[in-house]
């Protein structure tokens, strides 16, 4: 309230109206111990010493550029062309929060109608929007779409979706009363026999990675036969990449295509902000959530972009709106966009194409380490799990002492795999980055550093 030039008279007039005798009980729903009774700030700084402190903050920040990094697990260092900087800088793209008199931003328009298109170009599905935050909550969407359009309350989702995409999952199941029944995965792909014991007349639809979180490729045509078999829809996450080597969404039967745009042309920064995706078949599209621009004709005959759907509560009757998404990332989708252009789809098939090459080098490398192999037989793309003889984040923090972020320790999501890495490559993977990451590995005296192979067997 500290930014609001309300009086103290004016703040107990308000808390008279809402019926609460001070400012802490409009917090009273908050667990206790999530409150912190106290802020600690420092004393307040003149400019100059304000900007010294600023840049001795941020030259605490490294940059995966310093380092040799084969960190993924959903955020992923690709190479980004000037063009996308450049375009998203131009002040009547950077400056622009939302269209609100849409018909009056052109160009805004045009970049999402353009955005959608090739998302739809990428999964092979009818119809898209641009209106959805990240992978996680555009995945929560379809989930509710799901529930809206079929009348059920259950929703089926694979053990091998990335883990904070379930935890949201079960955020926006919890407060719309919907249950979530979690497939277990086996060998890091969803069993379609443990899908069809699972599902029954009572399940929305079936949620899918692909690529899954551990790296491994989904069978899709028979998991979408399973979810179709019992009236459900069948939903898959997808990354925009994989879509151009793998079969795309919308051929293996799913209706509805999530993900996040984070890979087409977007950095990494701390993960986020990025943009998700949604695409759906015709039939489903006024179940969409968020805006749908689409393509018309002015007075004058002219080409002209229009939002043609907006099944949000600001714009239609509360009751019928499909979300309370109220905004759309679209700088981001922008970015992805101006990606997607210049790269083309052969562009992009090559940069999944060099990727996935070069991570199934890089585990043949280090599947020759002496006590180090995947821990999965399944066909994988980008990213493997690698098995170590110690514990992973033991010997990632090795690693990183030697300048190499060698992934993710599966520790950290999974206490049973805390001897699993989740390495990944992209096309930034350099070949000698690949030879030090082996030759650090096999320097490496596994012997010293803490054995968890036991624990994980009990």
């Amino acid at each position: 309230m500290a930014y609001l030039p309300n009086s103290d008279a004016d703040r107990t007039a308000m808390l008279e109206v809402v019926g609460a005798g001070s400012v802490s009980d409009l917090f009273a729903t908050i667990p206790a111990s999530l409150r912190d009774p106290t802020v600690e700030l420092p004393p307040p700084l003149g400019e100059q010493d304000l900007v010294a402190e600023v840049e001795r903050l941020a030259a605490r920040n490294h940059p995966l550029s310093e380092l040799d990094n084969f960190l993924g697990a959903g955020v992923y260092s690709r190479f980004i062309p000037a063009i996308v900087r450049g375009t998203i800088g131009r002040p009547e793209f950077y400056t622009a929060y939302t269209p609100y008199q849409a018909e009056a931003s052109q160009g805004t328009l045009q970049t999402i109608f353009e955005f959608q298109s090739m998302i739809c170009a990428l999964t092979g599905l009818d119809v898209a929007n641009a209106s959805l935050y990240d992978g996680a909550t555009a995945a929560a969407e379809a989930m509710m779409l799901a529930v809206q359009a079929t009348g059920r309350d259950r929703i089926a989702v694979s053990g091998a979706v990335h883990p904070e995409t379930l935890r949201v999952l079960r955020t926006f199941a919890a407060g719309r009363s919907v249950s979530l029944d979690v497939v277990a995965a086996r060998d890091d792909v969803t069993s379609i026999d443990d899908v069809r014991a699972t599902l029954d007349e009572r399940h929305a639809g079936l949620l899918v990675q692909q690529p899954t979180f551990f790296g491994t490729l989904e069978t899709l045509a028979g998991l979408a036969e399973a979810a179709h078999a019992v009236g459900a829809l069948a939903l898959c996450s997808a990354d925009p990449l994989a879509c151009t080597v793998l079969v795309p969404p919308a051929d293996a039967g799913f209706d509805v295509c999530v993900g996040d745009g984070q890979p087409l042309g977007v950095p990494a920064s701390f993960g986020g902000p990025h943009v998700g995706y949604m695409a759906v078949r015709q039939a489903l599209v006024r179940r969409m959530p968020g805006r749908l621009v689409g393509i018309t004709n002015d007075h004058a005959g002219r080409r002209a972009y229009a939002l043609t759907l907006q099944t949000r509560e600001q714009h239609i009757r509360r009751e019928h709106a499909t979300s309370n998404i109220c905004t759309n990332h679209a700088l981001v989708a922008l970015a992805a966009t101006v990606y997607m252009a210049h790269m083309g789809a052969g562009g992009m098939r090559e940069v999944a194409t060099v990727s996935a090459q070069r991570a199934h080098h890089l585990a043949d490398e280090l599947c020759a380490v002496k006590g180090f192999s995947l821990a999965s037989a399944t066909p994988f793309l980008w990213e493997f799990v690698l098995r170590c003889p110690a514990d992973a984040a033991a010997v990632a923090a090795a690693m990183r002492d030697q300048g190499i972020v060698a992934g993710l320790p599966l520790g950290r999501v999974d206490a049973a795999r805390a001897d699993e890495l989740l390495v990944c490559c992209t096309e930034m993977t350099s070949r000698p980055a690949i030879d030090r990451f082996v030759a650090a590995l096999t320097a490496l005296d596994t012997a010293a550093l803490p054995q968890v192979r036991q624990e994980v067997a009990v």
